[in-house]
């Protein structure tokens, strides 16, 4: 057969048939993931606080500042792969009813590797670069918790998302970043120099603290009564309870820090009616707190005994139990009494054991799918 002209110049605009690209690992990849990160960097923020301030928490804190910086970084540039070339699932995980709520842990996984970065990483990089980044880290935080409080939490507040009766542990999530934010801009405060600065910060954290209280607490109502009326749900699910100890803890830990955060600009006896308004709502809140550990376990050893399946969900039992740490280790130091002291140092423990175990099976399931991070 003759190959005529225009014959030729069409089979010359005809392109090869492209080899199979591997599909892309991380293309389903959900925003659960940065519990990884939040359950990680907690343990640095509750080695460098604990009561004692004994020198060998100093190396402990230092690696899991580490390992949160390890996994923050592959995650988040994910993440950012996922929107940019997968944009219809990142915005299907925006919509789900359960996965939405989970990019709370975003601006919560950035603010706890700022902190982290500060108080365990300021050792290893110098403590004027660690400052940058957690100020860094504190400003993208802040700015996205507030986004993510506004956008997913409120709407199911107000009940123009998803019916109430089926709100679980993690509506909190999506609530709880201010008050990161808060503990945070406590921590900076109590850092930088120039006086208009910490003022600056101090009033970003009362912000923060102060909204995070006033969304939270219906939420927390809603979650309890649909434990009470509907039951503790799927058992995947069931971890999630942990997280009512997220708004508890943090606001404990956040009253307690911006309490002692304006030494140095205000006279004694200011700073001691603030530290005892911080202690007159920390107490009662960290007793809610105590009481509600005793429920959840109750729960978590009965669902464990049925069958309860590894999933990210299990991530719970690490960043809400860190709060309770840091809470329990901030009422030590403010009141001196012993038990507050020696029940962070028991929950600390705890809480150690527990990433042991969440994050080996998270390593055993990632080998198990060749790399792929689940759900």
């Amino acid at each position: 057969m003759t190959i005529t002209a225009p014959r030729l110049r069409a089979a010359r605009r005809i392109r090869p048939t492209p080899l199979p690209v591997r599909p892309e690992r991380f293309a389903h990849l959900p925003p659960n993931w940065f519990a990884v990160v939040m359950g990680t960097g907690i343990i640095a923020v509750a080695a460098h606080g604990m009561p004692g301030h004994p020198a060998y928490l100093t190396p402990v804190a230092v690696v899991f500042w580490v390992l949160a910086c390890v996994v923050f970084v592959p995650v988040a540039g994910a993440t950012a792969v996922q929107w940019l070339r997968h944009p219809h699932i990142a915005r299907g995980h925006r919509r789900h009813a359960v996965t939405a709520h989970f990019y709370g842990a975003v601006p919560m996984a950035t603010l706890t590797v700022g902190t982290s970065t500060l108080v365990g990483g300021s050792t290893v990089i110098g403590h004027d670069t660690a400052l940058v980044i957690d100020l860094v880290c504190f400003g993208v935080g802040t700015v996205g918790g507030v986004i993510t409080a506004v956008t997913i939490g409120v709407p199911h507040l107000l009940g123009r998302r998803g019916d109430r009766t089926e709100a679980f542990g993690g509506w909190l999530m999506s609530v709880v970043p201010p008050t990161v934010s808060a503990s945070s801009a406590a921590l900076l405060a109590a850092t930088v120099t120039p006086a208009w600065a910490r003022w600056t910060l101090m009033a970003v954290g009362v912000a923060c603290l102060l909204w995070s209280i006033a969304v939270s607490a219906p939420i927390l109502a809603m979650v309890l009564r649909r434990l009470v009326t509907g039951g503790v749900g799927a058992a995947p699910m069931v971890p999630t309870w942990w997280i009512v100890l997220g708004p508890l803890g943090q606001s404990v830990t956040a009253a307690g820090l911006l309490a002692v955060a304006p030494a140095g600009l205000v006279d004694p006896a200011t700073l001691r009616l603030l530290d005892q308004l911080a202690v007159g709502y920390a107490v009662p809140v960290w007793s809610l707190a105590l009481a509600w550990i005793g429920i959840a376990a109750a729960v978590t050893a009965h669902t464990v005994r049925s069958g309860m399946p590894f999933a990210l969900t299990w991530w719970s039992f690490t960043f809400p139990v860190g709060t309770f740490v840091t809470g329990s280790s901030v009422l030590a130091a403010a009141t001196g009494l012993a038990v507050f002291a020696v029940v962070a140092w028991v929950a600390g423990v705890a809480l150690l054991a527990a990433w042991l175990v969440v994050a080996g099976r998270t390593l055993a399931g990632l080998a198990a799918t060749d790399g792929r991070p689940h759900r």
